[in-house]
């Protein structure tokens, strides 16, 4: 997926955080991924997202990259059945996950978008929700668009899915990025219903 159409620099930053959310929950951070983060100039954003922010900025800079990895495998992949799912549709539908993949599917399809025959990952990885939030914003497709998406296959999974990693036990760099996760979720919800207020 990539951006066609230039965004105003507020939408350009929300895109750049579900990338980088993203990318942490696809695969364990290596060390070029640990760097970058480490490196990023503080933001103006909210409050509790600045703290969250900075606070993974801090562990990104200590990190060790095999201790992430290893990490990263206990919390996700594990043997047998991992401690925490990456899997939204076990989040936002835990009766029917099937049934709200199926519907995933369905609202991928509506944007003209599809799941890479290579891919080993289905559409509802925490992964591909976030880029398909950061493809919609960077194409302009609307608010609504951006809104629907975000309360019907993003909010729910996110929230728990951080919840998740913070309440586990074996979380330690992973903690860190559940809890800017988990702010960026709330500022995308607040900001979501404000919007709505206006009548946009």
């Amino acid at each position: 997926m990539t951006s066609a159409t230039q965004i105003p620099d507020e939408d350009q930053a929300r895109a750049h955080c579900y990338a980088v959310i993203g990318r942490l929950m696809y695969g364990a951070a290596d060390a070029r991924l640990l760097c970058y983060i480490a490196e990023q100039p503080a933001t103006d954003n909210a409050a509790r997202l600045t703290v969250a922010w900075k606070a993974l900025q801090s562990v990104c800079r200590e990190a060790d990259v095999d201790q992430v990895r290893l990490e990263y495998d206990d919390l996700f992949v594990g043997v047998g059945k991992a401690p925490v799912t990456l899997y939204t549709s076990a989040y936002a539908a835990p009766q029917a996950p099937d049934r709200h993949l199926l519907a995933l599917r369905n609202t991928l399809d509506g944007f003209g978008l599809a799941r890479r025959v290579e891919a080993g990952e289905t559409e509802d990885h925490i992964a591909a929700v976030c880029d398909v939030m950061r493809w919609l914003i960077e194409n302009a497709r609307g608010l609504e668009s951006e809104r629907q998406f975000f309360h019907d296959f993003v909010a729910p999974a996110m929230e728990h899915l951080g919840g998740a990693v913070v309440d586990s036990p074996q979380a330690r760099f992973y903690r860190a990025v559940a809890d800017y996760m988990l702010a960026f979720c709330e500022v995308e919800r607040t900001g979501f219903e404000l919007e709505g207020m206006d009548g946009r």
